[in-house]
């Protein structure tokens, strides 16, 4: 992949978010569900999506729409992220020397690199409230976890019940996919331990619970936090 041209094909903001608004809902669409989303004409709809398509990161497919007449094309954001660096650097080769080496220590080993992963979370939301954490409003400890989330693949929906709100979080494009195979518990269980550093930062008193995993068939991965109003 020629780096120059994904990083001139995402430069612009409106495809970026495109790309951004289609690996968030994970489902095909059309030039015109593209089109009506974001307010724009059609054609600038479909000169975006050709964009994304020629990077790889959209695969464009034709469909049959169930109203007769010839089939429709339709686009879905793919599975494989993107990783662009200078020069090439295989940091993929060297994660899997590392888990397959914590593997083979056993238990103790994963249950360290879970506790690091979680205090690497703890420490980079703590560094991000800085002195302002306990004068945060709930919605602005929400927008930040949200930009942070966003960051490592997880998108939070936020539910609001009486005495409690739940903040659901999905991730449909994981970032460790290359290294799921044969070292999927050891991955997700660090991913998660991640997030949890986040949460526990904003949100000491929550309870964090994985209701979905893409490891069990499902289509994506998904925790529920509920968290106090009083917080």
């Amino acid at each position: 992949m020629n780096n120059l041209k994904v990083m001139s094909t995402l430069a612009d903001e409106t495809r970026y978010h495109i790309y951004q608004y289609m690996l968030q809902h994970q489902k095909q669409f059309t030039v015109q569900d593209i089109a009506d989303e974001f307010n724009i004409h059609p054609n600038v709809s479909r000169l975006h999506l050709t964009k994304l398509s020629e990077i790889g990161i959209v695969q464009a497919e034709y469909a049959k729409s169930g109203k007769g007449g010839r089939p429709g094309r339709v686009y879905h954001a793919t599975k494989d992220g993107i990783v662009i660096s200078f020069p090439k650097r295989d940091h993929d080769r060297l994660l899997k020397w590392s888990l397959e080496f914590i593997s083979s220590v056993g238990d103790s080993a994963i249950e360290s690199l879970k506790s690091i992963s979680y205090q690497d979370g703890v420490n980079e939301m703590a560094s991000l409230v800085g002195n302002i954490k306990h004068s945060l409003t709930f919605e602005e400890k929400i927008n930040l976890l949200s930009k942070v989330s966003y960051q490592i693949g997880y998108v939070p929906t936020v539910i609001e019940n009486d005495e409690t709100k739940q903040v659901i979080f999905s991730i449909y494009n994981c970032p460790f996919t290359n290294q799921l195979e044969g070292n999927a518990q050891i991955v997700c269980s660090c991913h998660e331990s991640y997030l949890k550093g986040h949460i526990d930062v904003l949100f000491p008193n929550s309870q964090f619970l994985q209701t979905d995993s893409m490891l069990n068939s499902c289509s994506n991965c998904q925790y529920k936090i509920s968290i106090k109003v009083s917080q």
